[in-house]
Protein backbone atom coordinates (compact mmCIF):
# COMPACT_ATOMS: atom_id res chain seq x y z
CA UNK A 1 0.00 0.00 0.00
CA UNK A 2 1.24 3.47 -0.79
CA UNK A 3 0.51 6.43 1.51
CA UNK A 4 -2.55 7.47 -0.47
CA UNK A 5 -3.95 3.93 -0.14
CA UNK A 6 -3.30 3.95 3.60
CA UNK A 7 -5.05 7.31 4.04
CA UNK A 8 -8.02 6.24 1.91
CA UNK A 9 -8.35 3.03 3.93
CA UNK A 10 -8.62 4.94 7.22
CA UNK A 11 -11.02 7.56 5.82
CA UNK A 12 -13.08 4.79 4.23
CA UNK A 13 -13.55 2.93 7.54
CA UNK A 14 -11.28 0.07 6.42
CA UNK A 15 -9.35 0.59 9.63
CA UNK A 16 -7.66 -2.79 10.07
CA UNK A 17 -5.87 -2.34 6.72
CA UNK A 18 -4.13 0.78 8.01
CA UNK A 19 -3.35 -0.01 11.66
CA UNK A 20 0.11 -1.35 10.83
CA UNK A 21 1.00 2.08 9.42
CA UNK A 22 0.28 4.09 12.57
CA UNK A 23 3.35 5.49 14.30
CA UNK A 24 3.55 4.63 18.00
CA UNK A 25 3.30 8.34 18.88
CA UNK A 26 0.66 9.28 16.28
CA UNK A 27 -1.57 12.24 17.20
CA UNK A 28 -5.12 12.49 15.85
CA UNK A 29 -6.55 16.00 16.08
CA UNK A 30 -10.35 15.87 15.87
CA UNK A 31 -10.83 19.60 15.35
CA UNK A 32 -13.30 21.11 17.79
CA UNK A 33 -13.42 17.92 19.83
CA UNK A 34 -10.33 16.20 21.20
CA UNK A 35 -6.80 15.06 20.35
CA UNK A 36 -5.99 11.38 20.64
CA UNK A 37 -2.40 10.50 21.51
CA UNK A 38 -0.67 7.28 20.58
CA UNK A 39 -1.35 4.27 18.45
CA UNK A 40 -3.49 2.51 21.06
CA UNK A 41 -5.89 5.47 21.49
CA UNK A 42 -6.28 5.85 17.71
CA UNK A 43 -6.93 2.13 17.24
CA UNK A 44 -9.47 2.12 20.09
CA UNK A 45 -11.31 5.08 18.54
CA UNK A 46 -11.36 3.42 15.11
CA UNK A 47 -12.63 0.14 16.53
CA UNK A 48 -15.29 2.04 18.48
CA UNK A 49 -16.39 3.72 15.26
CA UNK A 50 -16.53 0.36 13.48
CA UNK A 51 -18.67 -1.08 16.29
CA UNK A 52 -20.97 1.93 16.15
CA UNK A 53 -21.42 1.47 12.41
CA UNK A 54 -22.00 -2.30 12.55
CA UNK A 55 -25.74 -1.99 11.79
CA UNK A 56 -25.29 0.96 9.44
CA UNK A 57 -24.99 1.17 5.68
CA UNK A 58 -22.47 3.74 4.48
CA UNK A 59 -22.83 5.30 1.03
CA UNK A 60 -19.95 7.40 -0.28
CA UNK A 61 -21.36 10.41 -2.11
CA UNK A 62 -17.87 11.89 -2.56
CA UNK A 63 -14.49 10.29 -1.98
CA UNK A 64 -11.42 12.10 -3.32
CA UNK A 65 -7.84 12.32 -2.21
CA UNK A 66 -4.85 14.47 -3.05
CA UNK A 67 -1.25 14.47 -1.99
CA UNK A 68 1.95 12.60 -2.26
CA UNK A 69 4.35 10.82 0.01
CA UNK A 70 4.47 13.14 3.06
CA UNK A 71 0.94 14.56 3.22
CA UNK A 72 -2.33 13.12 1.90
CA UNK A 73 -5.77 14.73 2.24
CA UNK A 74 -9.00 12.76 1.86
CA UNK A 75 -12.27 14.64 1.33
CA UNK A 76 -15.46 12.62 1.74
CA UNK A 77 -19.18 12.97 2.01
CA UNK A 78 -20.79 9.90 3.54
CA UNK A 79 -24.42 9.03 4.09
CA UNK A 80 -25.11 6.73 7.03
CA UNK A 81 -28.38 4.78 7.13
CA UNK A 82 -28.99 2.83 10.30
CA UNK A 83 -31.61 1.72 12.78
CA UNK A 84 -31.69 5.18 14.37
CA UNK A 85 -32.18 7.02 11.06
CA UNK A 86 -29.95 8.66 8.49
CA UNK A 87 -27.28 11.33 8.52
CA UNK A 88 -24.88 12.81 6.03
CA UNK A 89 -21.40 13.91 7.08
CA UNK A 90 -18.80 15.89 5.17
CA UNK A 91 -15.25 15.38 6.39
CA UNK A 92 -11.68 16.07 5.45
CA UNK A 93 -8.80 14.10 6.92
CA UNK A 94 -5.22 15.29 6.50
CA UNK A 95 -2.58 12.61 7.04
CA UNK A 96 1.08 13.38 7.72
CA UNK A 97 3.59 10.61 7.09
CA UNK A 98 7.16 9.77 7.92
CA UNK A 99 8.03 7.11 5.38
CA UNK A 100 4.96 4.87 5.39
CA UNK A 101 4.00 5.64 9.01
CA UNK A 102 1.22 8.07 9.89
CA UNK A 103 2.57 10.54 12.44
CA UNK A 104 -0.41 12.93 12.58
CA UNK A 105 -4.03 13.10 11.45
CA UNK A 106 -6.14 16.25 11.44
CA UNK A 107 -9.86 15.68 10.90
CA UNK A 108 -12.59 18.19 10.19
CA UNK A 109 -16.19 16.95 10.10
CA UNK A 110 -19.64 18.46 9.95
CA UNK A 111 -23.07 16.90 9.73
CA UNK A 112 -25.00 18.23 6.74
CA UNK A 113 -28.65 19.09 6.60
CA UNK A 114 -30.74 17.25 4.01
CA UNK A 115 -30.42 18.87 0.58
CA UNK A 116 -27.16 20.70 1.34
CA UNK A 117 -24.67 18.20 -0.04
CA UNK A 118 -23.08 20.47 -2.64
CA UNK A 119 -22.84 21.04 -6.36
CA UNK A 120 -23.68 17.97 -8.38
CA UNK A 121 -24.42 15.90 -5.27
CA UNK A 122 -27.73 14.90 -3.80
CA UNK A 123 -28.87 12.87 -0.88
Amino acid sequence: MNNSDIARALSGHRFEEAFGHLADDVAWHLVGQVTLHGRDEVIAACRGTAEGLADTTTSWLRFVSAGSSDVVAVDVIARYDGPDGSSTVSSCDIYEFSGSSITAITSYAVELEAGTIGPGESD
